[in-house]
């Protein structure tokens, strides 16, 4: 199994699907996907956003080419039951897990020997 070193990210995001759209009417987003079905949208949640909250992990870089990296993360949050939404960079995956789930994701990464640094 791969072993990573992750960290939570400071911010917390929100998640959208927006229907037959293809691009954002705003600039205010982390990340997009486009897929048949419409957009999907994250951005950052503000303190004061009352929809369902989401925190995220990111680990350091990895090979385009290593094998089982993202499997090494969601294959234990999966067992704990901990839904997840990812994001793929060219150097890093952002696994997001609902902020009500943050604590029991955290420790299901950690047993699972993954090393994880919170926010100060």
């Amino acid at each position: 199994m791969t072993s990573l070193d992750l960290h939570v990210v400071p911010d917390r995001f929100l998640l959208a699907h927006v229907p037959g759209a293809t691009f954002p009417e705003d600039d205010e987003w982390v990340a997009l996907v486009r897929a048949p079905e419409g957009l999907t949208v994250v951005r950052h949640a503000s303190p004061f956003d009352d929809a369902e909250r989401w925190a995220g992990f990111y680990g350091s870089a990895h090979d385009l080419a290593a094998t089982g990296v993202l499997a090494s993360v969601v294959g234990p949050l999966a067992s704990a039951g901990v839904p997840v939404f990812v994001a793929s960079t060219f150097h890093a995956d952002l696994v997001l897990v609902p902020e009500a789930r943050l604590t029991d994701a955290t420790d299901a990464l950690r047993r699972a020997g993954h090393a994880v640094a919170t926010p100060r």
